[in-house]
């Protein structure tokens, strides 16, 4: 009873985010549209949002934590490599770099 650590006590509050989601031709851009730490409302936002949305680009997704923003990050970021648009990008950066005079 007194041997409990201090996490123990804390009580386990998650935090629901919902995430939008744009996409500009190959660029994509996320961004936390509401924070919620009861599952439901936060859902029930995201619903009402879809519902609203006049948007071919533009999706809404809900996350739990960092993990699961960072698996989303990291899967889109591997689905560019594999289809190239990552490299594109990169090329075009150093265009751009190369035309720059000093």
């Amino acid at each position: 009873m007194f041997n409990k650590k201090k996490e123990d006590k804390m009580p386990n509050k998650k935090v629901w985010l919902v995430i939008e989601k744009n996409v500009y031709g190959s660029t994509q851009t996320f961004s936390v549209i509401k924070n919620h730490v009861n599952i439901d409302e936060a859902l029930k936002y995201k619903v009402y949002l879809e519902a609203l949305n006049d948007r071919t680009g533009q999706t809404y997704f809900l996350a739990s934590d960092v993990d699961t923003i960072m698996n989303n990050v990291v899967s889109s970021h591997n689905k560019s490599v594999e289809n190239g648009s990552y490299y594109k990008k990169e090329e075009k950066k150093s265009e751009v770099v190369d035309d720059i005079t000093f």
